[in-house]
């Protein structure tokens, strides 16, 4: 079962969650990143996107998905010397820095997409799968929190929630509440729904064993 959440969307649902799914801002479908308009900051929202923006990240971002980082990070650091106020194009290069294992990258990555927008959830979410990759439980947990806090309806923070909590927190009541969240937002997940169940009957029974104890 460790391994089995390990290897999903926690930490790599197949390259989904290593390529640009972590950074995805409401979005229902694990391995799709963050849009244009999203990637723009909180406050800069009413302002309309670019066509030539909106062309050069959809760019990047279909080469990033691909799998070449090399060639995404380059458009993506040209898109920022030209339109700057995107915090979700730093997110999408802290993922890529993240894959290769550069994670001072991510962070500066990462710091830079909360310079421009404090409440950004996909970036709040990425510092969260940083934090707890390092081992730094109570920290991913903060960060996860706050991502749903700015963004209650950011579906993949509450995934990671429901990981960290079930297991590196052993908190399964709480997993199970982040998981049935996540699988509200998004819709049937077939997977995800075998582990709601599962989690359900792990809680019941420990709430029987507490009631016996008593």
């Amino acid at each position: 079962m460790w391994l089995r959440r390990f290897t999903s969307l926690g930490h790599a649902r197949a390259p989904a969650l290593l390529l640009t799914a972590l950074i995805v801002a409401g979005c229902a479908t694990p391995g799709s990143s963050v849009s244009p308009a999203d990637a723009v900051a909180e406050g800069a929202m009413a302002r309309v996107v670019p066509p030539e923006a909106q062309t050069m990240f959809e760019q990047a971002v279909a080469v990033m998905s691909s799998g070449d980082f090399l060639d995404a990070e380059l458009r993506f650091k040209e898109f920022l010397l030209r339109y700057p106020a995107y915090p979700g194009v730093h997110a999408n290069l802290a993922i890529i820095h993240a894959n290769k294992g550069d994670d001072a990258a991510a962070q500066a990555a990462i710091d830079a997409a909360l310079a421009i927008d404090a409440d950004y959830a996909p970036a709040l979410n990425q510092q969260g799968l940083l934090f707890r990759r390092n081992g730094k439980f109570p920290e991913a947990e903060a960060a996860y929190l706050k991502a749903v806090t700015a963004s209650p309806d950011y579906a993949l923070a509450h995934y990671n929630l429901g990981v960290l909590y079930e297991l590196y927190l052993q908190r399964l009541d709480v997993a199970l509440l982040h998981f049935e969240n996540y699988q509200e937002l998004v819709g049937q997940d077939e997977q995800v729904e075998k582990w709601i169940a599962d989690l359900r009957r792990r809680v019941a029974a420990n709430q029987r064993t507490a009631n016996v104890a008593e």
